[in-house]
């Protein structure tokens, strides 16, 4: 492994010069916090990672890089108040606990760190992700309750032989995938010369009527078992590029066999890569194999969240069957049960999971991803990852960090040609290896 080495690390608060904003930029001091976003107060932040080649020194000095990303991104803060602070807690009488944001202003964490061998091409030209990305990220093994007093948000800048690579870590108890991207578009504005951003977050938080607040939860914030480490198998990760026609074949193919035309160019490839995974993972023919969704809500409400919603607005929902019809019935019949439980899930269905999560909170832990016979989906193809230009060029990747990985985590990003999707496979060694031997499944991936 190529050494990383840290050369500075403070904290950048929010800029307090507003003359120079809008004087509509939100004014906040407390958000409370919903169900969507204290279901994940167990698990680690989201960290995903940007790559880029050097910029020139005409566009930006090198001696005033690291300033100029600090300066931005303090800016950049004055219109995200949440990120900048810290999580509080109280206790109730009936001893149980609830949490709130407190926008305090109290800093983002922000790394310069320099990796003097590692380059651009051992990144991006690896068949197998280098375990070395991993520590190009922030708050590494933070998890999103300690952010009651660790930062909501971090930072690291790893200057390498011939780019830089920007790993960012978010409480995934501050909001989701769709407004980390939110974020880091807008840093990326504020870095190219934007005085004000293009689109504001929307900080009010959604709440049904007649719902008690702050939600009272049943955990003790002292017990060891929130400290236990989980022993995690040795992992490997890969990303399988996805080509625009190779999606379409696949989507075309789906919905031939069913005799429809509702699947998705999501829903097709994701079926593809399940079939794969439970032919390499070579299970009994009853076992149940299940693929965990994630159903975003913002458009599902009636009426929709407004564009901006800034916080969680996710739930799961897992599609189930065996091992033997997975593989017996075909892309098209597995591709159509991820699309029932897709369609079903409409403004009624959210709200009552949501109501019904503050009946009866359970939280994710981290021992509960670790099983075998399941695949994880998380991020979006959708996000706009290529359009975070700070000023010198798009990324040439995205990569995520080790936070909340597990056997048979899978996690979606565009690719960087219009169309075209990289999946990014977390799982066993011996599994990857056999995926990479399944013809059937290699055939839609683009050889690189």
């Amino acid at each position: 492994m190529e050494e990383v080495q840290i050369i500075s690390t403070c904290l950048v608060e929010a800029t307090s010069n507003e003359s120079i904003f809008d004087k509509n930029t939100p004014k906040v001091s407390k958000i409370d916090m919903t169900p969507w976003d204290l279901r994940f107060l167990l698990h680690d932040t989201i960290q995903k990672g940007l790559l880029f080649c050097k910029p020139k020194e005409e566009i930006i000095p090198k001696s005033s890089f690291i300033e100029h990303l600090k300066k931005s991104l303090s800016s950049t803060l004055h219109f995200f108040p949440p990120l900048s602070g810290r999580f509080s807690t109280v206790k109730n009488a009936n001893d149980t606990v609830s949490f709130f944001i407190n926008c305090n202003n109290a800093g983002v964490e922000f790394t310069h760190a320099v990796s003097p061998k590692l380059t651009v091409s051992t990144i991006l030209d690896s068949t197998h992700v280098p375990l070395i990305v991993h520590h190009l990220f922030p708050l590494n093994k933070v998890r999103n309750f300690e952010c009651v007093t660790k930062p909501l948000f971090g930072v690291q800048v790893t200057e390498l032989v011939d780019g830089y690579f920007i790993g960012c870590s978010m409480s995934h108890s501050l909001a989701d995938g769709t407004c980390f991207w939110h974020f880091l578009n807008s840093w990326s504005e504020i870095s190219r010369g934007y005085e004000v951003i293009s689109k504001f977050p929307v900080l009010q938080r959604y709440f049904p009527e007649k719902m008690n607040l702050p939600i009272h939860l049943p955990l003790k914030l002292d017990d060891e078992k929130l400290f236990e480490v989980f022993e995690v198998p040795t992992l490997m990760e890969r990303i399988f590029h996805l080509s625009k026609e190779s999606i379409a074949k696949l989507k075309a193919k789906a919905n031939y066999e069913m005799g429809v035309k509702s699947i998705s160019s999501l829903q097709a490839y994701l079926a593809h890569l399940w079939r794969s995974v439970t032919r390499c993972r070579n299970l009994d023919a009853k076992e149940e194999v299940i693929i965990n969704l994630i159903i975003g809500a913002r458009s599902r409400l009636n009426p929709p969240l407004p564009e901006g919603y800034f916080g969680n607005a996710i739930h799961a929902k897992q599609v189930k069957t065996t091992a033997e019809e997975l593989l017996e019935n075909g892309l098209g019949w597995a591709a159509m049960q991820m699309n029932k439980t897709v369609i079903s899930q409409n403004s009624d269905e959210v709200v009552k999971m949501y109501k019904g999560w503050v009946e009866n909170p359970i939280l994710f832990t981290k021992n509960s991803v670790f099983v075998g016979s399941k695949l994880r989906i998380s991020s979006s193809p959708r996000y706009n990852i290529y359009g975070t230009d700070f000023g010198w060029g798009k990324p040439v990747a995205v990569r995520s960090g080790m936070g909340n990985k597990s056997d048979g985590k899978i996690t979606l990003f565009p690719g960087i040609e219009e169309g075209s999707v990289d999946i990014e496979v977390c799982i066993l060694p011996e599994i990857l290896q056999a995926m990479e031997n399944d013809q059937e499944f290699m055939e839609a991936v683009t050889k690189t």
